[in-house]
């Protein structure tokens, strides 16, 4: 019995993080990962900076934690459901799927959280850009392996070049965000769905 109090204290310091976060990735989709500080953070979610600093020790922390949490986030909504599909056609239309409604949903506010983040961060070397960066190589390279998948069950040419045709469904996607964020309307994303499933049709093996 002793032991449930401190249970529920670091339960509740974990929801109380988790909540700060969020801000914190909303924030950060408006007003850019170089303008997220502890004072900035603690003016938007009401805190004092002494409070914030049990949570985060510096900026760069924050920040990094920040694209941790997204990172967790979008693997939950559009990367892991994607994933436990049985085919590699499958798993590449729901990766393509799932990230429509992460955006159009407004789970932030400036649309997708590293398509935001990734240009502010090109030119900006350290821990923050190489955090950002391990992410866009890791969900390029679930495109690239479901393609690939495909390929070998017969559902892609294996004469296509995977490595463009992963560019190209990208391509589609940062398009449609950008449009999206600037629109707020949900042309770009049908408009992107509409042009990959025909990209994908056009991949497919030519019958004999």
């Amino acid at each position: 019995m002793a032991d449930k109090p401190a249970r529920k204290r670091r339960s509740d310091g974990e929801r109380s993080r988790e909540a700060i976060l969020r801000t914190a990735a909303q924030l950060v989709t408006v007003e850019g990962i170089g303008g997220l500080s502890i004072g900035r953070l603690a003016e938007a979610v009401g805190m004092s900076k002494s409070g914030l600093f049990a949570h985060f020790g510096s900026k760069e922390e924050l920040q990094l934690a920040t694209i941790e949490a997204a990172n967790a986030l979008y693997d939950e909504q559009v990367v892991d459901p994607a994933l436990a599909a049985p085919t590699g056609i499958e798993r590449l239309n729901a990766l393509v799927d799932n990230y429509m409604p992460h955006v159009e949903e407004h789970v932030y506010p400036g649309g997708c959280f590293f398509a935001s983040v990734i240009p502010e961060l090109d030119t900006h070397p350290g821990a923050v850009r190489d955090s950002a960066l391990a992410f866009m190589s890791s969900w390029l390279g679930h495109i690239e392996k479901t393609i690939r998948d495909a390929q070998a069950e017969g559902t892609i040419d294996p004469a296509e070049d995977a490595e463009q045709l992963l560019f190209e469904i990208e391509a589609a996607m940062m398009l449609a965000n950008a449009m999206f964020v600037v629109s707020q309307e949900a042309t770009p994303l049908v408009r992107a769905r509409r042009a990959i499933t025909r990209r994908l049709a056009d991949a497919a093996p030519k019958a004999a």
